[in-house]
């Protein structure tokens, strides 16, 4: 043994979809190319690097000296390039055939672009299952990373926590090194030269250690790029400085020498959202756990679940089915199911990006021409209870029995969901369960409370009935003609308990009718305002995205953002981007309030208010004798 101390160096780089240029161009210019940089000009100090392949590709088309760079640091054998899946998905969340599928992506991406394929692999998110392994293994992955609080939660401790273990499902195996987390900290208080030497005089004479460390939050890609450049040069300066107690090796020259590594189990967990010190946690029971805490989040993975089982079922066409697949893989990258640093859930441009691949892939499995409208009942978030998904050749209109309200509202000439949002969390914080936006999500209000104050930005006010949020009873499904009949019965122990509400929704040539009959089933009059909240998701706020005018029997006039408009017949939201323009028009006159939905966020460290959706609020004043009806019939309409 010459030093007491095998130093296994790493980095780990990606850039979701959804992103623009300037993210690719932020993250290439302070953190990835500095640490290339300085991996040419220390060329004893070895490392092993994972890019996703979107990243890869990304650096191949716009930095090509770069891409030929890393191909030289590879051919010399400094670098050791880490597999993975092209797409950086969710692992646990997704089947076994996108597991293997996505895996060999990045694997002969790798191949023919740098001539060796890679021995092991990066979990994006850390995000680990031991179902994994036969995936894993059937790809050829040797070894894998997770983090130092993993080990811990596995039970091993002491030394065990900086010694690569196996483990096994199905009797299949995997090699598992542990990345330090806790030196990392040590670094930022002295630096890594003192750190590592401490490391090295605690051991006891003849014995050794492995510590791997990929140090990339010591670099923070939130200030300038010069700033986190000199920081990764310090880096490097200071690992040179140890060669007298440390060497510089890969997992696989490890894995050579190493015999008899002890085994473990690692519990599911995935690293969430960054502390105030930028430090991700470590938290058992994730991803899973984070589809509940999201359901905007279950959405997408629901969504994914519903385009692999149409996928399946295409047969005879090897080739559109693998288009489709392709589309699929796009949607289950990691950042849409956590918090990252880039904005992970909270960014409306991810959300995006997942869905308008998803609806590739359903547009890619049907057959041009022979596509009949629809109207199919199936539990399509997985909660146990039935959904009810209208499709024709243009629109998806996916409805909840919990609030009869539309969840999912999908123009597939445009690849766009109308309903792709994110409710606010509040002061209950991020980490609590919040309730899907809806569209069509009803409310009761007394006349006096402002429309504002029902945008459910912070709740629903005191007296006010959200039937968006109650269970309702399927009356009538007709399939042949797209239409279904919901019903909410009256209460006895809510604000305007008295009124039950039939509600049809009618699905035809690009155009979503909702029709409501409203009785008072008291022995005294009512009166409410009546307010079918509706949200649409556009591609941003603001006049570069979306236009807003008030339609009356004079014509069309601007509604801005917090603007009343008073005896609307309609309103037209026009979006700029996707070219399209829906109308919300009525049978009956209304006031209507409009409204722009934002999340805080962090975003690569810098605080910012994200858009979600836009927000319209059609009111209605109804004064209903005992035993009176009202009825009043919506429509949403799309033209492009």
């Amino acid at each position: 043994m010459d030093t007491p101390l095998n130093l296994i160096i790493g980095s780990h780089n990606h850039v979701p979809r959804g992103a623009g240029d300037d993210e690719f161009e932020h993250i290439y210019t302070g953190k990835l190319k500095p640490f290339i940089v300085a991996l040419n000009t220390y060329p004893k100090i070895q490392a092993v690097l994972h890019y996703s392949g979107v990243l890869l590709h990304w650096i191949e088309k716009a930095h090509p000296e770069c891409f030929m760079l890393l191909g030289d640091l590879v051919s010399r054998k400094q670098v050791e390039l880490l597999g993975g899946g092209f797409h950086e998905p969710m692992m646990p969340l997704i089947s076994q055939p996108d597991k293997i599928g996505q895996i060999e992506m990045l694997t002969t991406y790798i191949r023919k672009q740098f001539g060796k394929r890679p021995q092991g692999c990066w979990l994006p998110a850390l995000a680990w299952d031991q179902t994994m392994i036969g995936a894993l293994n059937t790809c050829g992955m040797g070894y894998t990373f997770l983090r130092e609080e993993q080990f811990i939660q596995a039970g091993l401790s002491g030394e065990d926590r900086y010694a690569p273990c196996i483990t096994e499902e199905q009797g299949k195996l995997i090699t598992v090194f542990p990345l330090a987390s806790a030196i990392l900290e040590d670094f930022k208080r002295d630096s890594p030269f003192g750190a590592l030497e401490k490391q090295s005089q605690e051991l006891p004479a003849g014995s050794e250690r492995t510590i791997s460390i990929f140090p990339d939050r010591l670099f923070s890609s939130g200030g300038d790029a010069p700033a986190a450049e000199g920081a990764i040069n310090q880096f490097f300066e200071d690992l040179s400085r140890c060669e007298a107690f440390a060497s510089f090796t890969t997992p696989s020259k490890i894995l050579k020498t190493r015999r008899f590594l002890k085994k473990a189990y690692f519990r599911a967990s995935a690293e969430d959202e960054a502390g105030g010190d930028g430090s991700p946690a470590i938290c058992e029971g994730q991803p899973r756990r984070f589809l509940i805490t999201y359901p905007e989040a279950n959405g997408i993975y629901s969504k994914m679940m519903f385009t692999h089982l149409l996928i399946n079922q295409l047969r005879g066409d090897k080739s559109r089915k693998r288009t489709a697949q392709e589309e699929l893989w796009k949607a289950q990258g990691r950042d849409a199911f956590c918090r990252t640093e880039s904005g992970g859930i909270y960014r409306h441009t991810i959300r995006n990006a997942a869905y308008r691949a998803l609806l590739e892939a359903e547009k890619t499995t049907r057959k041009k021409g022979v596509f009949i409208p629809s109207l199919m009942t199936l539990d399509f978030d997985l909660d146990g209870e039935d959904e009810y998904l209208f499709q024709d050749d243009h629109i998806n209109c996916y409805v909840t029995g919990r609030g009869a309200s539309v969840f999912e509202f999908d123009f597939l000439p445009r690849t766009w969901n109308y309903l792709d949002t994110l409710a606010p969390r509040g002061e209950t914080g991020p980490t609590a369960a919040a309730k899907r936006r809806t569209s069509f999500a009803d409310m009761l209000s007394p006349p006096d409370i402002p429309l504002e104050a029902l945008a459910g930005l912070s709740g629903v006010p005191s007296g006010v009935r959200f039937c968006g949020g109650e269970t309702w009873e399927v009356q009538d499904l007709d399939k042949a003609h797209e239409k279904a009949v919901f019903a909410l019965a009256a209460k006895t122990a809510c604000p305007f308990a008295a009124i039950g509400i039939l509600k049809t929704y009618h699905l035809k040539k690009d155009a979503l009718r909702v029709r409501y009959t409203l009785t008072n089933r008291g022995d005294t009059p009512a009166l409410f305002n009546f307010i079918p909240r509706l949200d649409l998701s556009f591609p941003g706020e603001g006049e570069q995205f979306q236009r807003v005018f008030k339609i009356t029997g004079a014509g069309k006039e601007p509604l801005g953002e917090g603007e009343t408009a008073p005896d609307a017949e309609g309103i037209e939201f026009q979006d700029l981007k996707n070219e399209v323009i829906i109308t919300l028009s009525s049978d009956r006159g209304f006031d209507a309030r409009l409204l722009q939905v934002t999340a805080p966020c962090l975003v690569y460290g810098s605080e910012q208010r994200l858009y979600q959706s836009t927000c319209v609020l059609p009111a209605r004043k109804i004064n209903l004798d005992a035993e009176g009806s009202f009825t009043a019939e919506y429509t949403l309409k799309l033209a492009y």
